[in-house]
């Protein structure tokens, strides 16, 4: 690696120069790419970009400019921490993106990846109406237009997730359940400005870090973080009109066989039991408690779906479908779940 590295200080020019190089070095020492990008690519360029303090919206002919002898140190140190260390690169530059926004992670928190993120660009469409924060997924903007008024793309443009299509007034309370970094209560915020958001997680590490980004959205006076083992801490009277939770769901023999990258994320934050479904119990059976009587409930379980099938043969999820990639999120709302109380009752007491 150093004499490959040598030769890049020595020879390498321009950005593109360099991005090609880094793609080359992560495939040949196997970096699993999966925690915030999806492909060497992409990895590669959030690598080389991060240290210049170039973002994506950059404009494609910057690619060409000649780097400083400073500036390849600086590249090819990321580089090669991101190599040898194995750790994903949110935690190298404590920072992650998601649903265009930018927040601190760190190794207290999972990096946000959840494809839930297309749901909340489109307003949960067309199960909520619509307003102008909302854009489909389908004709996605850059980061910088993504808050322009989308006044010229009509709805039947947005992508069917397979939400059922109620129209209903936009969700006034949102619950973040499993918060972890913050990252869904805020980009919730941000599309619902005026909902009022409850965001909860058990790990009081976790929850710091939330902290951290909701200064840093200034949603202090709109999203609530609350220390909770799910919905223990809160309040009965709480009738939430929409409920999002990302909790543990990786099964034990997952857990067991995961890439070095992903060990440096939290395990309580993974790791869900044999069969990855321990929480997802609870939630099942006590979400309804907490739903407004047309109260939508949002879960991912990832590829603990089909354990979910298995579990529960007799109920029909309904799995969301994803322009851009991802599965193992279901929709239900609080008729659904009132209806299949019993069943929720026998896994949850069997889970404790």
């Amino acid at each position: 690696m150093n004499a490959s590295f040598g030769e890049a200080m020595n020879s390498l020019v321009s950005i593109r120069d360099m991005i090609r190089f880094a793609v080359t070095q992560l495939r040949i020492h196997d970096v699993v790419v999966a925690q915030g990008t999806t492909d060497e690519f992409a990895e590669a360029t959030a690598i080389v970009l991060h240290p210049l303090a170039l973002d994506w919206s950059a404009d494609e002919q910057i690619l060409d400019c000649r780097l400083t002898p400073s500036e390849k140190t600086d590249i090819l140190t990321l580089l090669q921490d991101r190599i040898i260390q194995r750790r994903p690169l949110s935690y190298l530059i404590n920072l992650a993106y998601f649903c265009d926004l930018p927040f601190y992670v760190d190794e207290r928190v999972l990096i946000p990846r959840s494809p839930i993120a297309e749901l909340i660009r489109q307003q949960f469409y067309p199960y909520f109406q619509t307003n102008e924060l909302s854009y489909s997924v389908l004709n996605q903007p850059s980061s910088q237009q993504a808050q322009i008024n989308q006044q010229n793309t009509g709805k039947q443009d947005f992508f069917a997730h397979g939400l059922e299509d109620k129209q209903l007034p936009q969700p006034e309370r949102i619950l973040d359940l499993c918060t972890g970094s913050g990252c869904l209560a805020i980009a919730l915020a941000s599309r619902f400005v005026d909902a009022s958001v409850d965001a909860t997680d058990i790990d009081k590490a976790a929850l710091e870090v939330a902290a951290v980004n909701v200064e840093h959205h200034g949603m202090e006076y709109q999203v609530n973080l609350i220390e909770s083992d799910l919905f223990d801490k809160l309040p009965a009277e709480n009738q939430y009109d929409l409920i999002i939770t990302n909790p543990p769901y990786v099964d034990a023999a997952t857990m067991a066989d995961l890439p070095p990258e992903f060990l440096h994320e939290p395990e309580h934050a993974l790791a869900a039991g044999q069969d990855g479904l321990d929480l997802v119990h609870h939630i099942l059976h006590d979400a309804p408690d907490y739903l407004s009587e047309n109260g939508l409930l949002i879960c991912e379980v990832g590829d603990s779906e089909w354990a979910l099938c298995q579990a529960y043969p007799d109920i029909e999820f309904n799995w969301l479908r994803f322009a851009r990639g991802g599965r193992g999120i279901f929709a239900m709302d609080y008729q659904q779940l009132m209806a299949n109380r019993s069943l929720f009752a026998v896994k949850a007491s069997v889970s404790l």
